[in-house]
């Protein structure tokens, strides 16, 4: 009974012994399996892609925890919002590619692996207004944001969930325009509801929590009682916004997408509110043609969100 217990756990017993009970473990058996989650705590996997830090199980969990406090403390360090969202956020990214492998449009995303670059968006600049890359080029140009300013993914292993990651960040402003939310308080910390309901990320949530922490008293109410509410049906009326080429849509009318995909705008955003400090400064858009386009990628999605 001993050898039977030993084999249904990976042992193999060999039936020409006789009196002598000697065990070997195979390779898949849980020692083996123990000693290899054990191994991955204190080694390093190999690089992966050209911005890859491959880190080690212990130094991951540290640069979690230390991430997560510093991003809670000061939610204007860029660096510590990504980093905690690519430490924290492995299962919800998992649950986002496959959501995006079932769509036919994400699984064109995850082949193509497009990239939101200010050259990609330039011609924006010269779209009409009342299209969708018209409103973002406005959206971007009087904030001054660039779409290549987003920090590049460094902690996640595997290269498809590191653009995963990297995707959630560049679209963010995209969802700004969609969803018509200001880059004020209110404005900001309802986005992140709203990705949070998208995607699940930690990090999204987090920021939730420190939005409000920083409030004051009578901003936080508005904001649970009409902000809040609003996020969380938005978020879950909307399509998977993560299986949107965005970039194919750019010369089409913005209420139109806003219909098709099922967008509920933002209610009004108090203007006297407090502002979170500009994301980064950028030179005003030129003025001739083919300039590049000056504007930004703010937000937890970016390759953050926080995100």
């Amino acid at each position: 009974m001993a050898w039977r217990a030993l084999q249904r756990c990976g042992g193999e017993v060999p039936s020409a012994l006789a009196g002598v009970h000697q065990v070997r473990f195979a390779s898949s058996g849980p020692l083996t399996a123990l000693l290899g989650a054990a191994s991955g705590l204190v080694t390093r996997p190999p690089s992966a892609y050209p911005t890859h830090m491959p880190l080690s199980g212990l130094e991951k969990g540290a640069v979690a925890l230390l991430s997560l406090w510093g991003a809670f403390r000061d939610p204007r360090r860029g660096d510590l919002v990504a980093a905690s969202g690519e430490t924290t956020g492995l299962p919800a990214l998992y649950a986002m590619r496959d959501r995006m492998r079932a769509s036919e449009t994400g699984r064109r995303i995850l082949a193509e692996r497009p990239l939101i670059t200010d050259e990609v968006v330039a011609p924006c600049w010269d779209m009409p207004e009342h299209t969708f890359g018209g409103q973002y080029a406005k959206f971007m140009g009087t904030r001054g944001f660039l779409a290549s300013g987003r920090p590049p993914c460094r902690f996640i292993d595997d290269p498809e969930l590191a653009y995963v990651i990297t995707r959630a960040r560049q679209v963010h402003d995209f969802w700004h325009v969609l969803f018509g939310c200001h880059t004020n308080a209110f404005g900001e910390v309802a986005l992140k509801a709203v990705e949070f309901v998208q995607t699940g990320l930690p990090m999204t949530g987090l920021a939730v929590l420190a939005g409000e922490w920083r409030l004051r008293p009578e901003d936080r109410a508005l904001l649970n009682s009409q902000f809040l509410p609003w996020a969380v049906r938005a978020g879950a009326r909307a399509p998977d916004l993560m299986c949107i080429y965005y970039e194919q849509h750019f010369r089409e009318p913005l209420e139109e997408l806003r219909l098709r995909w099922r967008i509920e705008v933002a209610p009004s955003a108090p203007q006297n509110t407090q502002k979170p400090p500009r994301r980064r400064a950028a030179e005003p858009p030129a003025a001739a043609a083919g300039s590049e386009l000056a504007a930004g990628a703010g937000g937890g999605a970016a390759p953050a969100a926080a995100a």
